[in-house]
């Protein structure tokens, strides 16, 4: 993970640093930075619309007795997807615009979902993960009542 993450932010810089160089030859440098601050401003404003949607439906999943859990992955990814429309550059921006369409968004955390590849941790330092393995075990519930349990 730390070797990923390392050769993260070597090579997107590096490829940021070639867009904004090759954009700037053609345009200019003055509508280069423009358009970085321009990519920057219209981004937040779509990710506080998709934010506040996310949020609705969130709540609209817990005032129904459910965990919204795809809510809140969509929340992380709007996150993620903030923070590179924030990032000077177009490589970042364009990354994040693809991040706020919905059906990618969503097609992207089902399938890490799907994949196994998301974990919680606790406050006691258990992990839990979750894993779709295919084997269901079947049963039944008994409710015995406490009448039961007494002798008479």
């Amino acid at each position: 993970m730390f070797r990923f993450l390392f050769l993260l932010f070597l090579i997107v810089p590096l490829i940021e640093i070639y867009f904004l160089i090759q954009v700037g030859e053609v345009i200019g440098a003055g509508w280069t930075i423009f358009l970085v601050v321009a990519t920057a401003v219209i981004g937040a404003g779509l990710l506080r619309m998709q934010g506040l949607s996310t949020m609705q439906r969130a709540q609209l999943t817990l005032a129904q007795g459910q965990v919204p859990a795809l809510a809140m992955m969509e929340g992380l990814a709007l996150l993620i997807s903030g923070g590179m429309l924030l990032t000077p550059g177009f490589f970042t921006d364009a990354l994040g615009f693809l991040l706020l369409i919905s059906p990618v968004r969503q097609a992207l955390i089902k399938r890490m979902m799907a994949n196994g590849q998301f974990s919680a941790h606790s406050r006691t330092g258990e992990t839990f993960r979750q894993k779709e393995d295919g084997h269901i075990i079947e049963g039944e519930v008994v409710d015995n009542n406490d009448e039961d349990r007494h002798l008479k």
